[in-house]
């Protein structure tokens, strides 16, 4: 893992709970700095991480550098660093800090209702997978088109973000199809990012690919 940017927070506390929202940030939205405030009391430091591979799908767009450029630029929280790894799943993820921070960890995984079921639901090959997973990890679920309601043996590593939901149907992928077409979308990022992201996003597609 790869620091680009490191918060200022104490890190005395055992074990220390990390606030984790990986993501392309293709580009950063109003929903992302939405997720990290409303996570901000329930952990002791934030940490946004953008994958050099994404699991499932060919990325393309704005390049590693431009993304986190636009992170460094988006106003985030004082107490959130900036991090690449090298690998995309959440458990592979979690590995990378606990060996980059070398303190006692609790990974925290921030994501929304849809990525929540993804992860619970998706086809292991083995039972008990997500079980074990879950003991390594924890996930914070934000509303997406309602709660998440997890199975009664996981409800222990997952917990709901209080958030409002105003803000959490925005996506990056709404942002470059909104660009494409001509539509409005500044509203959708921080304002802060708005030149960049006109000058970097002409007439783009939707920035994946679907494998072949």
């Amino acid at each position: 893992m790869e620091f680009i940017r490191r918060a200022n927070v104490p890190t005395s506390q055992t074990p220390l709970r990390l606030g984790i929202l990986p993501g392309s940030f293709n580009p950063p939205t109003i929903a992302h700095l939405g997720l990290l405030e409303a996570a901000r009391p329930h952990v002791d430091e934030l940490l946004c991480v953008i994958p050099r591979a994404f699991p499932h799908k060919h990325f393309h767009g704005a390049t590693l550098e431009q993304r986190l450029e636009m992170l460094l630029a988006a106003g985030l929280p004082a107490e959130c660093s900036i991090a690449v790894s090298e690998r995309g799943l959440f458990s592979e993820i979690a590995e990378e800090c606990r060996v980059t921070y070398a303190v006692p960890l609790r990974p925290v995984f921030i994501c929304g209702r849809d990525a929540a079921q993804r992860i619970v639901e998706w086809n292991y090959g083995r039972e008990g997978a997500i079980e074990e997973m879950l003991l390594r990890f924890e996930l914070l679920v934000a509303p997406r088109g309602g709660h998440y309601e997890s199975p009664a043996p996981l409800r222990s590593s997952i917990h709901r973000l209080p958030v409002t939901e105003d803000r959490m149907h925005v996506s990056s992928t709404e942002v470059r199809e909104r660009l494409r077409r001509g539509e409005s979308w500044e509203h959708l990022v921080p304002e802060a990012l708005v030149p960049t992201i006109r000058s970097l996003y002409p007439n783009s597609g939707t920035g994946y690919e679907t494998p072949k």
